[in-house]
């Protein structure tokens, strides 16, 4: 598998800022059912093996399934405030379920699954997200949760790019390039205007 070129500036920028923590957010801007965006915050957890898609993880249970399997156009923005850079990736997403009946996506949400906190796979256990809190405090507290094999609510999601926009903010003038997917699946390098 080839890498695609804005992998090279992507990777620099992640090293970069890998003293902060919060390097690893970034914002998944979805389309709803009214045609309107929906913006949320989500933690990067690395690349698929062999292959250029960004791995996220959500609940099924989440508004923004019903979302994406209507509308699975996607763009990501991240910023890397160190090196004082800005990645937006726009493309489909793939929705990796407990359905699925590819076995290396599911050997995929497997290892997601086992490479999660104590702590975040807890969470897969709470009460529905988005409805009206319980007062069960207990609801939230410990349960019995596999370490090596997910819920069924826990899913992977797959972004495939097909547009990477690159901002480094700094410089006179400021750089900026723009890579686009060709339909022969080789990608376009292009500087632009900042």
């Amino acid at each position: 598998m080839l890498l695609a070129p804005w992998r090279s500036p992507l990777s620099r920028a992640l090293h970069r800022n890998r003293s902060q923590p919060y390097s690893r957010y970034l914002q998944l801007a979805t389309v709803d059912f009214q045609g309107l965006p929906a913006n949320r915050t989500v933690v990067f957890r690395g690349f698929l093996e062999n292959s250029n898609q960004l791995q996220i993880i959500t609940d099924a249970r989440s508004n923004k399934i019903a979302h994406i399997q209507a509308k699975p156009w996607a763009e990501i923005c991240w910023y890397f405030s160190k090196s004082r850079e800005q990645f937006r990736l726009f493309g489909k997403l793939i929705l990796v379920t407990a359905a699925d009946v590819k076995p290396t996506l599911q050997l995929a949400r497997q290892r997601a699954w086992q490479n999660l906190s104590d702590s975040a796979r807890l969470q897969f256990s709470w009460p529905n997200p988005g409805e009206k809190r319980t007062e069960n405090l207990e609801a939230f507290s410990s349960s019995d949760i596999s370490a090596k094999e997910p819920v069924n609510n826990f899913c992977l999601l797959l972004l495939t790019p097909e547009k990477v926009d690159h901002l480094e903010l700094k410089g006179e003038p400021q750089n900026r390039c723009l890579y686009l997917l060709q339909q022969d699946r080789t990608w376009s390098t292009q500087p632009i205007n900042p």
